[in-house]
């Protein structure tokens, strides 16, 4: 595939990748038969190496014929930081998104950035949403985008902010024990022939599951299995935990206010290091193939686009310096 720049200087990496030097955005052109639809993904998380996920999946999709945007927090210096909450690189490409996949935390972005986002979300763009998502803006109570915030309360039209209205659920707890405890997912049998489950099989994850009852209507398709260890091996913890299991993947729809509504798949898992489990990068495909009213797969291809080597989880762990087009997976 091609990823531009927008910068006329350009240097070729390999024959089928550009890159140029001194950009704020990534811009993955589509190869084969493109469908002219125009996914923007949007990193922005302290823990969960969004900066480093959000790349790889753009490649995927541009691979199956989306133009893919991927968008970043930066420093002043165009350096990748994602503790800078207020930036939202070339927030422009919101502008003209078919689709949107996010991985978000704690943003404050700014009243462009956000009326660019605000936008897209009315006029029915479909949100395939990652972990931290369900807490992804948190704003002053004096802010004019107050009711996005995470916590926001019920006079605020949209109580618990933008995750529990939009996403269908803001941030509850770990359920499971943080960084010792993983996710195994389990079929919702009532929704197992649903075509976002398409070839998807148990994933497992080394993050813990979040405590989770997601707004109605919404369609669970996971639930997800407390397991002893990160060990994909592990057994179930044995107890309340997992009986129920708490949902981690869920379909809803949300009336916007505009005339179409915005088709969202929401999952609790999706650090870097789970989306080495193809299955999750399977479900967070197929999702964007569904909000899209596309036909899904059979067996979507979401073959990595080269060496693969996320970084662990943690806050800290961001590797500083770099710039977006260093995020390229070659």
């Amino acid at each position: 595939m091609k990823a531009t720049l927008t910068s006329a200087l350009t240097l070729t990496l390999t024959a089928s990748t550009l890159m140029a030097a001194d950009t704020d955005h990534l811009v993955f052109e589509p190869t084969g038969t493109a469908n002219g639809k125009h996914v923007v993904l949007l990193a922005g998380d302290e823990e969960y190496r969004s900066e480093e996920a959000m790349p790889m999946l753009g490649q995927i999709l541009a691979k199956q014929g989306f133009k893919c945007s991927v968008l970043f927090s930066l420093n002043a210096d165009g350096t990748v930081n994602p503790e800078a909450g207020a930036n939202l690189s070339h927030s422009e490409s919101l502008e003209n998104a078919d689709a949107i996949v996010m991985s978000l935390r704690f943003r404050h972005w700014d009243d462009t950035s956000m009326e660019r986002f605000d936008n897209a979300l009315n006029r029915g763009v479909p949100i395939v949403a990652l972990r931290t998502s369900t807490h992804a803006f948190k704003f002053p109570k004096d802010s004019k985008w107050a009711k996005y915030s995470f916590n926001a309360k019920k006079d605020s039209g949209w109580e618990k902010g933008f995750g529990r209205q939009v996403l269908g659920e803001t941030w509850v707890n770990h359920h499971g024990k943080h960084k010792k405890e993983g996710t195994r997912s389990v079929v919702e049998q009532a929704n197992a022939k649903h075509p976002v489950l398409n070839a998807v099989g148990t994933i497992f994850g080394t993050t813990d599951v979040y405590g989770a009852n997601p707004l109605a209507p919404s369609t669970i398709l996971l639930r997800g299995e407390v397991t002893q260890t990160l060990d994909p091996k592990s057994p179930a913890v044995e107890g309340k935990k997992n009986s129920p299991m708490m949902p981690i993947a869920w379909l809803r729809e949300f009336k916007n206010t505009g005339s179409k509504p915005n088709r969202i798949l929401t999952t609790t898992m999706g650090a870097a290091t789970d989306l080495s489990d193809e299955n999750l990068r399977r479900l967070v495909i197929n999702g964007v193939y569904w909000g899209l009213e596309m036909d899904v797969p059979t067996k979507a291809d979401v073959t990595l686009p080269g060496s693969w080597n996320p970084t662990k989880y943690s806050f800290k762990t961001y590797k500083k310096g770099l710039k977006p087009a260093d995020f390229i997976v070659k």
